[in-house]
């Protein structure tokens, strides 16, 4: 077999020289023979399919490490992990996308905190959190307020403390004057005090250091609405008849559904359909999805618990907001619908219209 020079295994595969002895470094793309006297690498055409394959991951902008992994799977398993990176890809790019719009719109005059808009609005609103027909107590946390719209989930031996310190540590935001351009920064830091709240609950050594919990909360700006969202609670927007969810699970089974290894209707059964993959709590993974959503009069925001999302189906959920006006019989309904399907676990509902102040 014809060994190939570097200079002419580097023009077949798209790669530089200078890339290939950083690959061969890493341990990523080892020449088939090195010269011992010179150094001088030599590879067989035959790795030429996976050098051409690392050229493309790095073009699409795949960390070398995970370009390592990628590479040493099998074909299938190969595209599962490439479609999961670029899933992620894709929710980053629409965070900053949202972020981006965010400060050319201040940076250009139009501060969110003084919209133009045909009538000031604000948000009317009712929170309920019920224990449900199974748990012998209720680890949820609900809270709604003239700008701040929270839900926490809370688990482990101390998950009802958990949840509640988290929304506790939010809540000085409804006084807080918050600069128009420091919108997300003060959610942040808000959700930093979060974190520290939840992990004093219990100290290091004690039963409880498994307790955490998940948190989705919105502030409110007067136009546009701030989310914060680490779990599988969730966000949907009921706007011009629509339904729609606009936060996305930080699950076990949604990771696989966007790998394309389980389909919607088979992560509903999953033995491992309630592991998280991201929340508030010791050893866990507290990275925020941050985004910022404009609100327009007659919208409609529904925050919940996964005692709501795992057991109402999402067409009964679109019934009740869509045809019961007041928050209050809203909240009452939906908490309604999940006991009525046996409510196997704590529900909590926050839903906030946007309304035209008179």
């Amino acid at each position: 077999m014809e060994l190939l020079t570097i200079g002419a295994f580097a023009k077949a595969s798209r790669l530089s020289p200078k890339a290939l002895r950083l690959y061969d470094e890493l341990g990523l793309l080892t020449p088939a023979r090195v010269d011992p006297d010179t150094g001088y690498r030599r590879y067989a055409p035959q790795q030429l399919e996976q050098a051409r394959l690392v050229a493309w991951l790095r073009r699409l902008g795949m960390p070398l490490a995970r370009i390592r992994r990628v590479c040493a799977l099998e074909a299938g398993e190969a595209a599962g992990e490439i479609r999961a990176y670029w899933a992620r890809v894709e929710a980053d790019t629409a965070a900053r996308r949202d972020l981006a719009a965010f400060l050319v719109d201040h940076l250009t005059g139009k501060d969110p905190a003084m919209s133009r808009t045909t009538a000031p609005l604000a948000l009317r609103y009712a929170a309920l959190s019920d224990t449900g027909r199974v748990r012998a107590s209720n680890q949820d946390t609900a809270y709604a307020g003239s700008r701040l719209l929270a839900v926490a989930d809370g688990y482990g031996g101390a998950g009802a403390p958990a949840s509640a310190a988290a929304v506790e540590a939010l809540r000085s935001l409804e006084t807080e004057t918050v600069p128009a351009g420091d919108l997300l920064g003060a959610l942040e830091d808000a959700l930093g005090r979060a974190e520290q709240a939840v992990h004093g609950v219990s100290a290091p050594g004690d039963d409880d250091t498994d307790a955490g919990t998940t948190l989705t909360a919105m502030l409110w700006t007067g136009s546009q609405l701030a989310l914060v969202h680490i779990g599988d609670s969730r966000v949907h927007l009921l706007r011009d008849g629509e339904l729609f969810q606009i936060t996305h699970d930080h699950t076990v089974v949604q990771s696989l559904i966007g790998e394309g290894r389980l389909t919607p209707e088979e992560a509903a059964s999953h033995p491992q359909r309630s592991l998280l993959m991201r929340a508030l709590g010791r050893g866990a993974d507290s990275t925020p999805d941050l985004r910022l959503h404009d609100a327009r009069a007659g919208d409609r925001y529904l925050l919940c618990s996964d005692g709501l999302s795992t057991v109402v189906p999402a067409g009964d959920v679109h019934r009740v907001l869509s045809g019961t006006p007041e928050p209050e019989a809203a909240v009452r309904a939906l908490v309604d619908l999940a006991n009525a399907s046996g409510g196997p676990d704590n529900v909590s509902c926050v839903v906030a219209d946007v309304v035209e102040q008179p």
